[in-house]
């Protein structure tokens, strides 16, 4: 019998409520034939519901313990479970994506999801709390952040409901929180995406000193004239003020 042990270093707490596993499982509106995508299954809880409702699933972990436990639990679709890094996951289909993120891994996946904004049409994910917040988050708020601006920008973004640390094992000492992104109308921001994506980090870098500060490394000779953002710190403007900035350093 395979034994899954949570692993520290891969950030791993096992889900193990079944109510909540099939609520995250509902939470994902996909109804259509797109590729559905497990992030992280660990010991199973949410993907034997997500394998009872969709036919076209596949389950990513970098823990072999996972992959050999699913495939000995459910041999008959053991050609879903990937052992494979999905950040290093070459997209060829639009997807949704699920899953209780690992801790130490979800800002990388999130920058990922932005990266293949045109595939990833829908992520319902379990995150550390204070990582929802910061997604959810409005311009002018303190929690509001790189995240905020980069996803907000081709995602409408739900917060679903919040878990608390006793329904994982090990506990974490953090609480969690479920959230919903569904992509948008947004197709292009009529900027250079790349640069605006290299100016909100940079904005936010520093994010007590002023814009004109924490952009000065990047060395952008357009912003010279908008002095009103400029003087501002990054958490103050909204995405939609970083794509003018973007446009008037592309000039």
């Amino acid at each position: 019998m395979v034994i899954v042990k949570p692993k520290k270093y891969l950030g791993q707490h096992f889900l193990k409520d079944e109510n909540i596993a099939s609520k995250i499982a509902d939470s994902l509106l996909n109804k259509d034939d797109d590729l559905v995508i497990e992030i992280g299954p660990g010991t199973g809880v949410l993907t034997k519901y997500l394998l009872s409702q969709h036919t076209n699933f596949l389950a990513f972990d970098i823990d072999k313990e996972s992959i050999d436990f699913l495939v000995s639990n459910y041999p008959d679709h053991a050609a879903k479970f990937v052992f494979q890094d999905y950040l290093h996951y070459t997209l060829e289909k639009n997807i949704s994506m699920i899953g209780n993120f690992p801790y130490n891994i979800s800002s990388q996946l999130f920058f990922k999801i932005w990266d293949d904004r045109s595939q990833v049409k829908e992520v319902v994910c379990m995150v550390q709390k204070e990582v929802a917040d910061r997604i959810c988050a409005d311009y002018g708020n303190k929690t509001y952040g790189i995240l905020s601006v980069l996803l907000q920008t081709f995602y409408d973004i739900e917060y679903l409901f919040k878990v608390p640390p006793g329904v994982f094992n090990p506990p974490p000492k953090v609480q969690s929180a479920v959230i919903r992104l569904v992509r948008n109308d947004v197709t292009q921001l009529g900027c250079d995406e790349q640069l605006f994506k290299r100016i909100v980090k940079a904005g936010f870098g520093k994010r007590r000193k002023t814009l004109r500060n924490t952009l000065k490394d990047l060395n952008l000779s357009g912003l010279e004239s908008e002095e009103s953002l400029l003087s501002k710190r990054a958490e103050q403007l909204s995405a939609d003020d970083f794509v003018k900035l973007t446009t008037l350093a592309s000039n």
